[in-house]
Protein backbone atom coordinates (compact mmCIF):
# COMPACT_ATOMS: atom_id res chain seq x y z
CA UNK A 1 0.00 0.00 0.00
CA UNK A 2 1.63 3.45 -0.66
CA UNK A 3 -0.55 5.01 2.17
CA UNK A 4 -1.86 4.34 5.79
CA UNK A 5 -5.47 4.67 5.26
CA UNK A 6 -7.07 5.23 8.12
CA UNK A 7 -11.31 5.63 8.30
CA UNK A 8 -13.69 7.74 10.77
CA UNK A 9 -15.81 5.72 12.07
CA UNK A 10 -19.27 7.06 14.21
CA UNK A 11 -20.48 4.72 16.81
CA UNK A 12 -23.83 6.22 16.56
CA UNK A 13 -25.61 3.21 15.45
CA UNK A 14 -27.29 1.57 18.62
CA UNK A 15 -29.55 3.34 20.89
CA UNK A 16 -28.72 4.99 24.25
CA UNK A 17 -31.08 6.68 26.95
CA UNK A 18 -29.71 9.33 26.19
CA UNK A 19 -30.81 10.39 22.78
CA UNK A 20 -34.23 8.25 23.11
CA UNK A 21 -35.03 11.18 26.01
CA UNK A 22 -33.69 13.77 23.34
CA UNK A 23 -34.96 12.45 20.08
CA UNK A 24 -37.23 9.87 20.72
CA UNK A 25 -37.18 6.33 21.62
CA UNK A 26 -34.86 3.82 20.21
CA UNK A 27 -33.00 7.04 18.19
CA UNK A 28 -29.90 6.02 16.19
CA UNK A 29 -27.96 7.32 12.98
CA UNK A 30 -30.36 5.62 11.22
CA UNK A 31 -33.27 7.66 12.32
CA UNK A 32 -32.26 10.56 10.55
CA UNK A 33 -30.63 8.90 7.50
CA UNK A 34 -33.61 6.83 6.96
CA UNK A 35 -36.65 9.33 6.72
CA UNK A 36 -33.80 12.07 4.29
CA UNK A 37 -36.26 12.98 1.38
CA UNK A 38 -35.28 15.03 -1.67
CA UNK A 39 -35.15 18.79 -0.97
CA UNK A 40 -34.86 20.11 -4.42
CA UNK A 41 -34.46 18.74 -8.15
CA UNK A 42 -32.24 16.10 -8.54
CA UNK A 43 -31.43 15.76 -5.15
CA UNK A 44 -30.67 12.04 -4.67
CA UNK A 45 -32.17 10.65 -0.71
CA UNK A 46 -32.16 8.44 0.97
CA UNK A 47 -29.07 7.09 1.04
CA UNK A 48 -29.87 3.20 1.83
CA UNK A 49 -26.86 0.75 3.26
CA UNK A 50 -26.37 -2.64 1.01
CA UNK A 51 -24.22 -5.21 1.92
CA UNK A 52 -23.89 -4.49 5.46
CA UNK A 53 -27.75 -3.45 6.15
CA UNK A 54 -28.72 -1.34 9.44
CA UNK A 55 -26.57 -3.22 11.57
CA UNK A 56 -26.79 -2.36 15.54
CA UNK A 57 -23.47 -1.67 17.03
CA UNK A 58 -24.43 -3.83 19.66
CA UNK A 59 -23.92 -7.03 17.85
CA UNK A 60 -20.06 -8.67 17.88
CA UNK A 61 -20.72 -9.76 14.24
CA UNK A 62 -21.97 -6.56 12.90
CA UNK A 63 -18.68 -4.80 14.19
CA UNK A 64 -16.86 -7.85 12.66
CA UNK A 65 -18.79 -7.68 9.26
CA UNK A 66 -16.98 -4.31 9.21
CA UNK A 67 -14.04 -4.73 9.85
CA UNK A 68 -13.32 -7.39 7.46
CA UNK A 69 -15.03 -5.53 4.87
CA UNK A 70 -12.68 -2.25 5.68
CA UNK A 71 -9.31 -4.80 5.30
CA UNK A 72 -10.31 -6.31 2.08
CA UNK A 73 -11.04 -3.03 0.48
CA UNK A 74 -7.29 -1.13 2.20
CA UNK A 75 -8.02 0.59 5.49
CA UNK A 76 -5.91 0.18 7.98
CA UNK A 77 -7.39 1.25 10.67
CA UNK A 78 -10.78 2.52 12.09
CA UNK A 79 -10.54 6.05 14.01
CA UNK A 80 -13.74 5.46 16.75
CA UNK A 81 -15.13 8.62 17.59
CA UNK A 82 -14.22 9.02 21.29
CA UNK A 83 -16.86 11.50 23.68
CA UNK A 84 -15.02 13.15 27.05
CA UNK A 85 -17.03 15.89 28.07
CA UNK A 86 -14.82 16.33 31.64
CA UNK A 87 -15.12 14.76 35.11
CA UNK A 88 -15.72 11.01 33.42
CA UNK A 89 -18.35 12.12 31.47
CA UNK A 90 -18.80 10.13 28.76
CA UNK A 91 -21.28 8.90 25.68
CA UNK A 92 -21.51 6.04 22.91
CA UNK A 93 -18.16 4.43 24.59
CA UNK A 94 -20.26 0.93 24.29
CA UNK A 95 -19.07 -0.12 20.81
CA UNK A 96 -15.51 0.51 21.19
CA UNK A 97 -15.00 -0.86 24.89
CA UNK A 98 -16.55 -4.11 23.93
CA UNK A 99 -14.11 -4.05 21.07
CA UNK A 100 -11.40 -3.28 23.60
CA UNK A 101 -12.14 -5.91 25.75
CA UNK A 102 -13.34 -8.83 23.42
CA UNK A 103 -10.30 -8.12 21.16
CA UNK A 104 -12.42 -8.52 18.33
CA UNK A 105 -12.27 -7.39 15.36
CA UNK A 106 -8.54 -7.82 15.02
CA UNK A 107 -8.30 -4.55 12.60
CA UNK A 108 -6.05 -1.43 13.78
CA UNK A 109 -7.95 1.37 15.23
CA UNK A 110 -7.14 4.70 17.22
CA UNK A 111 -9.26 7.41 19.19
CA UNK A 112 -10.67 10.65 17.87
CA UNK A 113 -11.32 13.41 20.83
CA UNK A 114 -14.58 14.82 19.63
CA UNK A 115 -14.35 17.33 22.07
CA UNK A 116 -17.12 19.71 20.98
CA UNK A 117 -20.37 20.44 22.71
CA UNK A 118 -23.36 18.66 21.79
CA UNK A 119 -26.20 20.64 20.48
CA UNK A 120 -29.66 20.11 18.68
CA UNK A 121 -28.00 21.25 15.52
CA UNK A 122 -29.19 17.59 13.72
CA UNK A 123 -32.58 19.13 14.42
CA UNK A 124 -32.26 22.65 13.35
CA UNK A 125 -31.79 23.67 17.51
CA UNK A 126 -28.44 24.72 17.54
CA UNK A 127 -28.46 26.62 20.41
CA UNK A 128 -29.60 23.58 22.35
CA UNK A 129 -27.31 22.46 24.06
CA UNK A 130 -27.42 18.60 25.04
CA UNK A 131 -24.20 17.78 27.05
CA UNK A 132 -21.43 20.63 27.34
CA UNK A 133 -17.82 20.00 26.19
CA UNK A 134 -15.65 21.14 29.56
CA UNK A 135 -12.29 21.45 30.23
CA UNK A 136 -11.71 21.40 34.04
CA UNK A 137 -8.14 21.38 34.08
CA UNK A 138 -5.11 18.72 34.70
CA UNK A 139 -6.65 16.86 36.84
CA UNK A 140 -9.52 15.70 34.20
CA UNK A 141 -6.59 15.33 31.70
CA UNK A 142 -4.94 12.58 33.93
CA UNK A 143 -8.38 10.97 34.60
CA UNK A 144 -9.18 10.97 30.84
CA UNK A 145 -6.06 9.90 29.90
CA UNK A 146 -6.41 6.77 32.25
CA UNK A 147 -9.67 5.98 31.15
CA UNK A 148 -7.76 5.60 27.51
CA UNK A 149 -4.70 3.93 28.43
CA UNK A 150 -6.25 0.47 27.82
CA UNK A 151 -6.67 1.26 24.38
CA UNK A 152 -2.84 2.79 24.09
CA UNK A 153 -1.58 -0.77 24.92
CA UNK A 154 -3.52 -2.87 22.85
CA UNK A 155 -1.26 -4.78 20.32
CA UNK A 156 -4.18 -2.98 17.73
CA UNK A 157 -3.94 0.15 18.56
CA UNK A 158 -2.76 2.32 15.66
CA UNK A 159 0.95 3.92 16.15
CA UNK A 160 3.34 6.42 13.89
CA UNK A 161 7.08 5.35 14.61
CA UNK A 162 6.18 3.14 17.84
CA UNK A 163 3.62 6.15 19.49
CA UNK A 164 0.13 5.54 19.51
CA UNK A 165 -1.37 8.41 17.53
CA UNK A 166 -4.82 10.46 19.46
CA UNK A 167 -6.40 12.71 17.49
CA UNK A 168 -8.17 16.07 18.73
CA UNK A 169 -10.95 17.35 16.28
CA UNK A 170 -11.09 20.59 17.86
CA UNK A 171 -7.83 21.98 19.43
CA UNK A 172 -8.70 25.26 19.03
CA UNK A 173 -11.20 24.66 21.97
CA UNK A 174 -8.67 23.61 24.12
CA UNK A 175 -8.60 26.64 26.74
CA UNK A 176 -4.73 25.97 26.40
CA UNK A 177 -3.37 23.70 23.76
CA UNK A 178 0.13 23.62 24.32
CA UNK A 179 -0.36 22.77 28.05
CA UNK A 180 -2.82 20.08 27.05
CA UNK A 181 0.19 18.58 24.64
CA UNK A 182 2.81 18.63 27.32
CA UNK A 183 0.41 17.10 29.54
CA UNK A 184 -0.32 14.14 27.13
CA UNK A 185 2.91 13.75 26.04
CA UNK A 186 4.50 13.84 30.04
CA UNK A 187 1.86 11.55 31.16
CA UNK A 188 2.26 9.12 28.16
CA UNK A 189 6.25 8.87 28.64
CA UNK A 190 5.27 7.87 32.27
CA UNK A 191 2.80 5.38 31.46
CA UNK A 192 6.08 3.36 29.04
CA UNK A 193 4.59 4.38 25.59
CA UNK A 194 7.65 6.41 25.05
CA UNK A 195 5.12 9.00 23.74
CA UNK A 196 1.77 9.73 21.32
CA UNK A 197 1.72 10.98 17.81
CA UNK A 198 -0.76 13.82 18.76
CA UNK A 199 -2.68 15.20 15.30
CA UNK A 200 -4.97 18.37 15.32
CA UNK A 201 -8.03 18.49 12.93
CA UNK A 202 -7.24 21.68 10.55
CA UNK A 203 -10.54 22.40 10.02
CA UNK A 204 -11.24 24.45 6.31
CA UNK A 205 -14.33 23.09 4.99
CA UNK A 206 -15.30 25.26 2.45
CA UNK A 207 -11.84 26.60 1.80
CA UNK A 208 -12.23 30.58 3.82
CA UNK A 209 -8.74 29.46 5.94
CA UNK A 210 -7.83 26.91 8.62
CA UNK A 211 -9.84 27.30 11.98
CA UNK A 212 -6.55 26.45 13.71
CA UNK A 213 -3.33 26.95 12.50
CA UNK A 214 -0.69 26.34 15.53
CA UNK A 215 0.37 22.83 15.25
CA UNK A 216 4.21 23.30 15.37
CA UNK A 217 3.45 26.11 17.90
CA UNK A 218 1.43 24.15 20.23
CA UNK A 219 3.44 21.19 19.73
CA UNK A 220 1.19 18.79 18.21
CA UNK A 221 3.51 15.94 15.94
CA UNK A 222 0.69 16.42 12.69
CA UNK A 223 -2.04 17.97 11.35
CA UNK A 224 -5.19 16.28 9.41
CA UNK A 225 -6.17 18.87 6.88
CA UNK A 226 -10.26 18.81 6.59
CA UNK A 227 -11.61 20.60 3.59
CA UNK A 228 -14.46 19.56 1.56
CA UNK A 229 -13.70 19.38 -2.35
CA UNK A 230 -16.74 21.41 -2.89
CA UNK A 231 -15.97 24.00 -6.44
CA UNK A 232 -17.00 27.55 -5.10
CA UNK A 233 -16.42 29.35 -8.34
CA UNK A 234 -18.28 33.02 -8.44
CA UNK A 235 -21.17 31.53 -10.35
CA UNK A 236 -21.41 28.61 -7.44
CA UNK A 237 -21.44 30.59 -4.88
CA UNK A 238 -24.13 33.23 -6.55
CA UNK A 239 -26.80 29.91 -7.22
CA UNK A 240 -25.87 28.97 -3.53
CA UNK A 241 -27.33 32.48 -1.92
CA UNK A 242 -30.08 32.40 -4.20
CA UNK A 243 -30.86 29.29 -3.04
CA UNK A 244 -30.74 29.69 0.75
CA UNK A 245 -32.89 32.69 -0.13
CA UNK A 246 -35.49 30.43 -1.50
CA UNK A 247 -35.15 28.52 1.82
CA UNK A 248 -32.93 25.02 0.10
CA UNK A 249 -29.49 23.68 1.56
CA UNK A 250 -26.02 25.08 0.20
CA UNK A 251 -25.15 23.28 -2.51
CA UNK A 252 -21.58 22.86 -4.68
CA UNK A 253 -20.36 20.69 -6.98
CA UNK A 254 -17.82 17.85 -5.94
CA UNK A 255 -14.62 19.15 -7.31
CA UNK A 256 -11.50 17.31 -8.42
CA UNK A 257 -9.56 20.14 -8.87
CA UNK A 258 -5.98 19.35 -7.45
CA UNK A 259 -5.40 23.02 -6.16
CA UNK A 260 -7.27 21.66 -2.81
CA UNK A 261 -4.59 19.44 -2.22
CA UNK A 262 -1.91 22.50 -2.78
CA UNK A 263 -1.62 23.25 1.16
CA UNK A 264 -1.21 19.86 2.08
CA UNK A 265 1.95 19.43 -0.68
CA UNK A 266 3.51 22.81 0.79
CA UNK A 267 3.35 21.29 4.49
CA UNK A 268 4.82 18.03 5.59
CA UNK A 269 3.08 18.47 9.24
CA UNK A 270 0.24 18.49 7.63
CA UNK A 271 -1.85 15.12 6.39
CA UNK A 272 -4.78 14.69 3.91
CA UNK A 273 -8.31 13.79 4.57
CA UNK A 274 -10.49 12.26 1.56
CA UNK A 275 -14.31 12.90 1.01
CA UNK A 276 -15.78 10.45 -0.89
CA UNK A 277 -19.06 11.96 -0.68
CA UNK A 278 -20.84 14.70 1.43
CA UNK A 279 -24.67 15.53 2.27
CA UNK A 280 -25.84 15.97 5.90
CA UNK A 281 -29.06 17.05 5.10
CA UNK A 282 -30.55 14.10 6.80
CA UNK A 283 -29.08 16.00 9.89
CA UNK A 284 -29.82 19.92 9.24
CA UNK A 285 -32.41 19.97 6.88
CA UNK A 286 -32.75 22.79 4.91
CA UNK A 287 -29.37 24.28 6.40
CA UNK A 288 -27.23 21.48 5.59
CA UNK A 289 -24.52 21.28 3.12
CA UNK A 290 -24.52 19.44 -0.56
CA UNK A 291 -21.62 17.86 -2.71
CA UNK A 292 -23.63 17.69 -5.87
CA UNK A 293 -22.55 14.98 -8.40
CA UNK A 294 -20.30 12.90 -5.79
CA UNK A 295 -19.23 9.30 -7.31
CA UNK A 296 -16.69 6.91 -7.27
CA UNK A 297 -14.96 8.62 -10.41
CA UNK A 298 -14.40 11.75 -9.00
CA UNK A 299 -13.41 10.38 -5.57
CA UNK A 300 -10.51 8.43 -7.36
CA UNK A 301 -8.88 11.23 -8.62
CA UNK A 302 -9.10 13.13 -5.41
CA UNK A 303 -7.48 10.07 -4.06
CA UNK A 304 -4.77 10.57 -6.23
CA UNK A 305 -4.23 14.27 -5.35
CA UNK A 306 -4.39 13.08 -1.69
CA UNK A 307 -1.64 9.70 -2.17
CA UNK A 308 0.64 11.73 -4.87
CA UNK A 309 1.15 15.04 -1.92
CA UNK A 310 2.16 11.99 0.84
CA UNK A 311 4.65 10.16 -1.52
CA UNK A 312 7.62 11.49 -0.54
CA UNK A 313 7.36 11.15 3.16
CA UNK A 314 8.13 8.65 5.45
CA UNK A 315 6.44 5.36 5.05
CA UNK A 316 5.29 5.34 8.53
CA UNK A 317 4.45 8.91 8.30
CA UNK A 318 1.62 8.47 5.05
CA UNK A 319 -1.37 8.79 6.67
CA UNK A 320 -4.00 9.34 4.58
CA UNK A 321 -7.56 10.27 6.71
CA UNK A 322 -10.78 8.91 4.90
CA UNK A 323 -14.15 10.86 6.08
CA UNK A 324 -15.40 8.14 6.38
CA UNK A 325 -16.50 5.08 7.20
CA UNK A 326 -20.06 5.16 8.31
CA UNK A 327 -21.24 8.82 8.77
CA UNK A 328 -24.37 8.37 6.95
CA UNK A 329 -26.72 10.79 8.53
CA UNK A 330 -24.26 12.98 6.84
CA UNK A 331 -24.04 10.74 3.24
CA UNK A 332 -20.44 10.82 4.04
CA UNK A 333 -19.42 6.83 4.09
CA UNK A 334 -17.24 4.34 2.25
CA UNK A 335 -19.81 1.25 3.40
CA UNK A 336 -21.85 -0.21 0.74
CA UNK A 337 -24.88 1.62 -0.40
CA UNK A 338 -27.79 0.71 -2.76
CA UNK A 339 -26.51 3.25 -5.16
CA UNK A 340 -22.91 2.07 -6.14
CA UNK A 341 -22.76 -1.37 -4.18
CA UNK A 342 -19.19 -1.93 -2.92
CA UNK A 343 -17.71 0.97 -5.50
CA UNK A 344 -16.15 3.31 -2.99
CA UNK A 345 -14.33 0.95 -1.08
CA UNK A 346 -13.28 -0.86 -4.79
CA UNK A 347 -12.10 2.79 -5.99
CA UNK A 348 -10.24 3.23 -2.36
CA UNK A 349 -8.07 -0.48 -2.81
CA UNK A 350 -7.59 0.26 -6.52
CA UNK A 351 -6.17 4.15 -5.32
CA UNK A 352 -3.94 2.41 -2.79
CA UNK A 353 -1.96 -0.05 -4.70
CA UNK A 354 -2.12 2.15 -8.25
CA UNK A 355 1.17 3.63 -7.73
Amino acid sequence: MNARAIAFYLPQFHPIPENSAWWGPGFTEWTNAAKARPLYRGHQQPHLPADLGFYDLRLPEARVAQAELAQAYGVEAFCYWHYWFGRGQRILERPFTEVLNSAEPGISFCLGWANQSWTGIWHAAADRVLREQTYPGPEDDQAHFDAVLPAFEDPRYLRVNGRPVFYVFRPEELPDARAFVDRWQAMARRAGLGGLCLVAEVSDLLGRGPRYDRIADDGFDAGVYVRLPARRSRADVLRMRLRRKLGGPEVYPYSTDAVLWDRVRADPRLQPSVYPNWDNTPRSGARGVVLDGSSPAGFAQNLGHAIDALGDRPAQERLLWIKSWNEWAEGNYLEPDLEHGRAWLETLREGLVAR
